[in-house]
């Protein structure tokens, strides 16, 4: 089966990528994997303060995921696998990639204006010949009409 890889986050260009990447699998007869990424903490001298930190971190992207995939439900009827990964968030998306062989596209939605994002940035840098999957980057100003429509 032919997989779309989205990585959600809390911004709205991220909404974007899941849609084009959901309507994609629709029409291709693929799948959707949501990945969240949880943000290393920064070292905190209180454990347990660094534990109550990243303990919230976690279950905001766990909300954030399963928001996002009940969303994806609705509007597409694709039931998508779910991904919340706390660390190196390029290293683990290439390992997803490299150990996944149904990952057919990473799909990233660019935002709609000033810096792309730190994944497009890096996804689209030097080392994107060596993925051995395309990288599908949608900007993230499209309205819902016009990622049907691309789509």
């Amino acid at each position: 089966m032919r997989i779309y890889l989205v990585v959600i986050d809390e911004s709205p260009e991220a909404r974007v990528a899941l849609r084009f990447a959901a309507r994609r699998a629709v029409k291709t007869g693929g799948g959707v994997d949501i990945l969240a990424l949880v943000p290393d903490t920064d070292f905190v001298p209180w454990g347990g303060v660094q534990a109550t930190i990243a303990d919230e971190a976690r279950t905001n992207a766990e909300a954030l995921v399963a928001s996002a995939a009940g969303a994806l439900i609705n509007d597409s009827g694709l039931k998508p696998r779910i991904t919340v990964h706390q660390g190196d968030a390029r290293k683990f998306i290439r390992e997803m990639i490299a150990t996944n062989p149904e990952i057919a596209a990473l799909v990233l939605a660019a935002a709609p204006s000033g810096p792309p994002g730190p994944l497009v940035d890096h996804f689209t840098g030097t080392d994107v010949g060596a993925l051995p999957v395309p990288v599908m980057i949608v900007p993230g100003s499209l309205s819902p009409e016009a990622i049907d429509r691309l789509s």
